[in-house]
């Protein structure tokens, strides 16, 4: 039986858009729904391109378990994945599908996480520092930001002229490149080695 993935994401997708062409035609795994609390975001042109259902929601039917936990059900959700989410999933959540919730951080964490370290605001604060290095994080979800078990990190060496936009394309590529991968491995393993 497929595994099926839920995809949450608040901006445009490009993610979204990489884990959608990467299971494609996978003969285990499946992106079986499309979730996002901004109307504006990727999720209905991707949901189009891809054919997969998709859900515009808002933070109170998003605090409700009777709202979501159904739609997720109904798809016959396995994992959740967020892709570029940036809220904090709620316990209701995190109790239906423990540790199956994967995140995608644009640092290496622990370092420049936690509320506010999103998009452009972490690749500031990393070249404001004057960082060796950056990368990503793939961790599992908790009650706080950014504190999961990390599941898999890759850097990026950064130089001395680096802008946060040059270091925010250098791990978007990685992003690309490897969010795909470890879900894959994850769910078909239960370890990432890569």
């Amino acid at each position: 039986m497929k595994q099926n993935i839920a995809i949450f994401l608040s901006g445009t997708g490009s993610n979204a858009r990489a884990i959608c062409t990467y299971f494609q035609n996978h003969p285990y795994i499946n992106v079986g729904l499309l979730l996002s609390n901004k109307v504006n975001s990727g999720a209905k042109a991707i949901g189009e391109t891809y054919n997969i259902p998709y859900l515009i929601f808002n933070k109170d039917e998003f605090c409700n378990s009777e709202l979501l936990l159904p739609k997720l059900n109904q798809h016959h959700i396995t994992t959740i994945v967020l892709a570029g989410f940036l809220w904090l999933i709620p316990e209701y959540l995190l109790e239906a599908f423990p540790d199956r919730i994967i995140n995608i951080h644009p640092a290496l964490l622990p370092k420049y996480g936690g509320k506010g370290m999103h998009g452009i605001h972490v690749h500031e604060a990393v070249c404001k520092n004057k960082e060796k290095e950056s990368g990503i994080t793939i961790h599992l979800c908790n009650k706080e930001y950014d504190k999961g078990e990390i599941l898999f990190q890759k850097r990026v060496p950064l130089s001395e002229s680096e802008t946060p936009d040059s270091i925010a394309r250098a791990v978007l590529n990685l992003e690309h490149q490897f969010f795909p991968k470890v879900i894959e491995a994850f769910l078909l393993h239960g370890n990432v080695k890569l």
